[in-house]
């Protein structure tokens, strides 16, 4: 029988298949937003200028192939930007991929790189966001364990002897929410001051802030999927956590009441 990990079960099954299936599927968007407009013919994809969590471009009557205003906060002049586009035209791979893109990002052209003389489907933020939330999946797939809540499993991902004193105060949840912030923060100063004065950040700066969002994105998803208090029996008792700390239940601090 394989001796117990840290948290007291004798596998990780269920921890490795969900990020792997998180690293899988960012990791396979994440090589289809670089390849699909290096393998589409050169000039496809012209200048693009959306809306983010919108469908802009699936049609050539669509919002985005419209003629609006050039000094927008949204939108362009169509076709002063190379015409229209219209991913619902290009076989099924490449619409999925440039469909993705439409619908997460405002794909403002000049916010985003060309490859091969196509704009890529989502800008250079966006590229920063799916890289690290595919590293984020890895990386749990590497250290992640269930420890039957969120909170708990989340912190598996640093050592034991890093995180013991949490336990002995108890801040086990203040520190998950100010990791999460603290990797939220890049991303929201750059673009929250670039959105309220005249800085303009470049693309690289983009990618660098965008990375450790999506990092924090995908560590919680694998996080959260993987905590399973049925692996336990479902009695918090048997969870071995850092510092000998113990998980308990209401219906346990009942029984024990009685």
């Amino acid at each position: 029988m394989e001796p117990p990990y840290r948290n007291g079960l004798g596998g990780r099954e269920r921890e490795i298949k969900v990020s792997r299936w998180v690293f899988g599927i960012a990791g396979f968007y994440c090589i289809s937003m670089f390849l699909v407009p290096m393998m589409m013919p050169h000039g496809t994809v012209p200048e693009l200028s959306g809306r983010a969590n919108m469908m802009d471009y699936a049609s050539e009557e669509s919002w985005g192939n419209q003629d609006h205003y050039e000094g927008g906060e949204m939108g362009h002049n169509q076709s002063a930007h190379g015409g229209t586009f219209a991913w619902s035209d290009l076989n099924p791979y490449y619409a999925f991929v440039y469909a993705f893109g439409d619908l997460n990002c405002h794909q403002k052209h000049e916010r985003s790189w060309v490859i091969n003389g196509n704009q890529m489907p989502v800008c250079a933020r966006d590229v920063g966001i799916f890289f690290g939330l595919a590293l984020g999946g890895w990386w749990f797939s590497r250290r992640g364990l269930n420890r039957w809540t969120i909170r708990d499993s989340f912190l598996t991902l640093l050592p034991d002897s890093m995180i013991a004193p949490l336990y002995m105060k108890d801040r086990r949840l203040s520190t998950m929410l100010g990791m999460g912030v603290l990797f939220c923060l890049p991303v929201v100063l750059d673009g929250g001051i670039q959105a309220i004065t005249d800085y303009e950040s470049i693309n690289p700066m983009r990618i660098l802030t965008g990375l450790p969002f999506g990092f924090i994105i995908g560590w919680y998803l694998c996080a959260s999927l993987s905590s399973r208090p049925e692996k336990f029996g479902f009695d918090a008792s048997q969870v071995h956590l850092p510092a000998g700390a113990r998980l308990s239940t209401a219906v346990n601090t009942q029984d024990e009441s009685e």
